[in-house]
């Protein structure tokens, strides 16, 4: 039997939500499944993926074939480093503990990129919204400055209409 990691859609419509499963090859996509092993929610920015990374990594060693988006996944959580890893650890290359302190950094080095992302986004949203409030302090005060002149002129036209008092 021929295994795939796919992605099995679910969430409401316009609103995709999906989870990460192992499936026969021959099951249709939102069909039946042999174990889910995670989640994908591609609404976010950036996407979040939430994926038990042993699981993923056993299917992987195992042989199951992901599809393109799933093994896009894979690789930006790890799970193809730490197997190209542990194909060193079996051929010598180096020990169990170097595999790990290199995929340590690589996870840290990733994590920093995404914590600039978000830092980068956040810093965005909030210069969009001091600029909103810029905008619209100015245009509140040429409002508050049009509402002056016409009570300036008002009081003008009243003082003519007015008779003056002998």
């Amino acid at each position: 039997m021929a295994t795939k990691i796919r992605l099995q859609r679910g969430g409401r419509k316009n609103y995709a939500f999906y989870s990460v499963v192992i499936a026969d090859s021959r099951a249709p996509r939102d069909g039946r499944f042999t174990e889910k092993i995670g989640t994908y929610n591609p609404n976010t920015n950036p996407a979040t993926v939430d994926l038990n990374f042993e699981r993923a990594l056993y299917w992987v060693e195992c042989g199951a074939q992901p599809t393109d988006t799933v093994r896009t996944i894979l690789k930006n959580e790890g799970v193809y480093l730490m197997k190209h890893l542990k194909g060193g650890v079996k051929k010598g290359a180096f020990d169990e503990a170097a595999a790990q302190k290199k995929f340590d950094a690589w996870k840290q080095d990733k994590q920093n990129g995404l914590d600039a992302v978000r830092a980068a986004l956040a810093k965005a949203k909030k210069d969009e919204q001091s600029k909103k409030f810029e905008a619209e302090k100015a245009m509140n005060e040429a409002i508050a400055k049009k509402v002056a002149e016409k009570k300036a002129a008002a009081v003008e036209v009243a003082a003519e209409e007015t008779p003056a008092e002998d």
